[in-house]
């Protein structure tokens, strides 16, 4: 069993992109000074495109960032940009998510950029195309198909 933030392998992978923890279990929404949920309707980006900034804290000790924040789209809420926050309050991480593709009738994004707030200069981009809800072959999964894999 592998604790939760522990690296799978040496990648930036860790335990916790794997597991089925549900969202609600880890956070909670961060309340102002008069006890009441922040949630701001502001625009973002030159479209001006009007969304919600939800901030949210963490409820268990064990999860990646204890504070992030979300830009969520007002007419579909789809997920714009996050923010993540170290402990100390510092910025840790931005996320900008600029384009989804409707697979099935469901969204999914396509595209995704992450900025390491404390590397200054770190970036990564993840695009996904090709996208499919078909169920793989079992066989796709054997031990001696993903040792194949390896050579």
């Amino acid at each position: 069993v592998m604790a939760r933030g522990q690296k799978i392998e040496g990648s930036d992978a860790d335990a916790s992109d794997l597991e089925t923890r549900k969202y609600v279990e880890l956070y909670e929404p961060a309340l102002d000074a008069d006890g009441q949920e922040i949630v701001v309707a502001e625009t973002i980006g030159k479209a001006k495109i009007p969304v919600y900034r939800i901030e949210v804290k963490a409820k268990v000790t064990d999860v990646d960032y204890p504070k992030k924040t979300y830009w969520v789209r007002q007419d579909n809420f789809l997920r714009l940009k996050e923010q993540a926050f170290a402990l100390s309050g510092t910025l840790a991480q931005t996320i900008y998510l600029p384009k989804y593709m409707v697979v099935e009738g469901r969204y999914v994004w396509a595209k995704q950029l992450i900025i390491d707030e404390f590397e200054k200069g770190d970036k990564t981009l993840v695009e996904l195309s090709g996208f499919s809800l078909e169920n793989i072959d079992d066989a796709v999964f054997t031990k001696a198909y993903l040792e194949n894999l390896s050579k």
